[in-house]
């Protein structure tokens, strides 16, 4: 667009030169009449734009994305808090910290700090947030963001997903019969734990069944 824009503004140049050298009554009507054509032309074109969008863009944005995966929270009557520590984002023009927020979601994206790009994304909130309400603030090293409450009242954790999951584990260890809960909490801990863990309990495991058989203790573990 801004080379059409130079070679109208080109042809007008031309236009002019020949408009004064000119010195037939036709010729100079002819030439008049280019020169107002062109000049509608040159009006009629969109103003060039300071930078292309995508080289803008590109100089706004850092090198890489670094998905953020710590992060603290609290809250309060009306807020839930949450917390992400970045070294120096104090120093940031304040549009290159930005949130988006619905009702049960919010993305955060700090760019070009320190040459990177940081994103964080919470969807399926525990409940419904106020977005007019919701808002970020930039402190030393800190993002805060601020989701307001629809209802004043306590949140036990910040996702639907995290609700169900303790939901889960609860219902694992909550059971009438103790071995059968104590049973579950192995498995679990075997599961997740390392060789070092692993080996311990499997020592427990063959030490209670040695025991269980010369009848020292009647419940199975």
């Amino acid at each position: 667009m801004a080379a059409a824009r130079e070679e109208l503004q080109k042809d007008l140049e031309e236009v002019k030169e020949l408009l004064a050298k000119a010195t037939r009554k036709r010729l100079r009507d002819v030439l008049m009449t280019e020169k107002h054509k062109l000049e509608l032309e040159i009006k009629n074109q969109p103003p060039p734009k300071p930078k292309d969008v995508a080289e803008e863009e590109k100089l706004s944005l850092g090198g890489y994305t670094v998905k953020i995966n710590n992060y603290g929270w609290d809250q309060s009557d009306k807020f839930i808090k949450i917390y992400i520590s970045l070294n120096g984002v104090q120093k940031l023009p304040a549009e290159n910290v930005q949130v988006n927020f619905t009702e049960r979601s919010f993305d955060l994206l700090v760019k070009n700090l320190s040459g990177k790009n940081y994103t964080m994304t919470f969807n399926n909130l525990l409940k419904p947030i106020s977005v007019e309400g919701s808002s970020r603030k930039i402190k030393t090293d800190t993002v805060l963001v601020m989701c307001r409450k629809k209802r004043e009242e306590k949140w036990e954790c910040l996702t639907q997903v995290e609700k169900e999951s303790k939901e889960k584990e609860k219902a694992a260890y909550d059971t009438s019969d103790p071995s059968e809960g104590l049973m579950n909490l192995l498995k679990k801990m075997y599961a997740e734990g390392d060789d070092e863990m692993k080996r311990t309990i499997n020592k427990a495991w063959v030490e209670s069944r040695e025991k269980q058989s010369k009848g020292d203790i009647p419940m199975d573990i």
